[in-house]
């Protein structure tokens, strides 16, 4: 048997596996990453990880969304009774998991631990279907306050769509499905639904506990252009001005997009601001093309990586949903959330 295998879907969640290995006896030993491709273009991400050799083990897994197979569309089709709709579910559940088989490329079952940080996508309903047990991870810090996606993704009969997850006819994300172990969160009280399998495991312990070595071994797996970085805080720290860290959200469409961060360069840094811009790995508005005269951090890079930057200060750092708690390098905190957000859209769209 192996030891421990973690599927990732963004750069967050392997920032984060690394910092689960670092805090083991012994790091990285009988440990695999498993990159999924579905939802991030990780780059050069699992060339550079694999010339650390800390796993042993660095695996890409080319991930299908059920809308990559054709014959489950009939499956999701609305029948109007929840009698009828939950037999379709129930197909759908065996038949997505039989789809996705040949494009899996470990064998799970020869590992004594499993973590999957998102459940939500297909991995999640796979390892129920499979009979794999496995442990949950948050997508996000403290992601479940602001969108729970078990319950909304349910809405209606949502207590007995809970049963039919637990005996493992269709599956629900978040620690509902029968083979969910456990959901590891960073704060089980900023969560409305409580459930008994999260699992409050605090993230701000894994970073304080970072060695210089550790947070060396971080920069080396992320960060491509570290020296035209450290350039980018020289200057900063060096141009006097107040200086502004504004994290983007891949949220709305593009036009929209554009415009909630044209509204928020206005807004903190309409008076002589040194205003950044990071992107979100899964924004793909151009923000070189559409703001060339704003420097931007690489949208690879975690947010938390930025606090291994010497001499890296803002006086603010702004975003409209990402959660700020991991960041060390910032004056004031800014997290503008529905409110902001009303502007922009319905916001029966966001509040759930």
């Amino acid at each position: 048997m192996k030891d421990r295998i973690y599927v990732c879907h963004t750069f967050y969640h392997v920032y984060i596996t690394f910092l689960k290995e670092f805090a083991l006896k012994e790091p990285g030993k009988g440990a695999t990453l498993v990159l999924s491709l579905m939802s991030n273009n990780f780059g050069e991400l699992a060339e550079r990880t694999r010339a650390l050799g800390f796993f042993e083990e660095v695996v890409e897994f080319d991930e299908k969304r059920d809308t990559f197979f054709p014959e489950l569309a009939e499956l999701k089709t609305d029948r109007g009774n929840i009698v009828s709709n939950m037999l379709q579910r129930i197909k759908f559940t065996k038949k997505f998991a039989k789809l996705q088989e040949p494009f899996v490329p470990v064998d799970f079952r020869v590992y004594k631990e499993v973590y999957v940080y998102c459940d939500t996508d297909p991995i999640g309903l796979y390892l129920s279907q499979k009979h794999i047990y496995y442990h949950a991870v948050e997508d996000g810090l403290d992601c479940l306050k602001t969108l729970d996606l078990a319950r909304i993704s349910n809405a209606g009969h949502f207590e007995i769509k809970a049963v039919f997850a637990a005996l493992n006819l269709i599956h629900i994300e978040n620690g509902y499905s029968k083979y969910c172990l456990d959901m590891e969160v960073n704060d089980i009280s900023v969560i409305e639904h409580k459930y008994k399998k999260y699992k409050e495991v605090p993230r701000r312990p894994l970073y304080e506990r970072l060695t210089a070595e550790n947070k060396k071994m971080l920069l080396k797996a992320f960060v491509s252009n570290e020296e035209e970085l450290q350039g980018q805080i020289r200057h900063a720290a060096e141009d006097g001005r107040k200086a502004v860290l504004i994290l983007s959200d891949p949220l709305c469409d593009l036009e929209t997009r554009k415009r909630i961060m044209e509204d928020q360069l206005k807004e903190f840094g309409g008076n002589g601001e040194l205003v950044f811009i990071k992107p979100h790995p899964r924004d793909v508005l151009d923000y070189a093309k559409e703001f060339p005269d704003i420097p931007l951090f690489p949208s690879t890079v975690p947010m938390e990586l930025l606090n291994f930057f010497d001499g890296l200060h803002f006086d603010k750092v702004v975003s409209v949903y990402t959660e700020l708690g991991a960041i060390d390098f910032a004056d004031e905190k800014i997290r503008l959330g529905h409110d902001f957000m009303d502007k922009y859209e319905d916001p029966a769209i966001h509040r759930h």
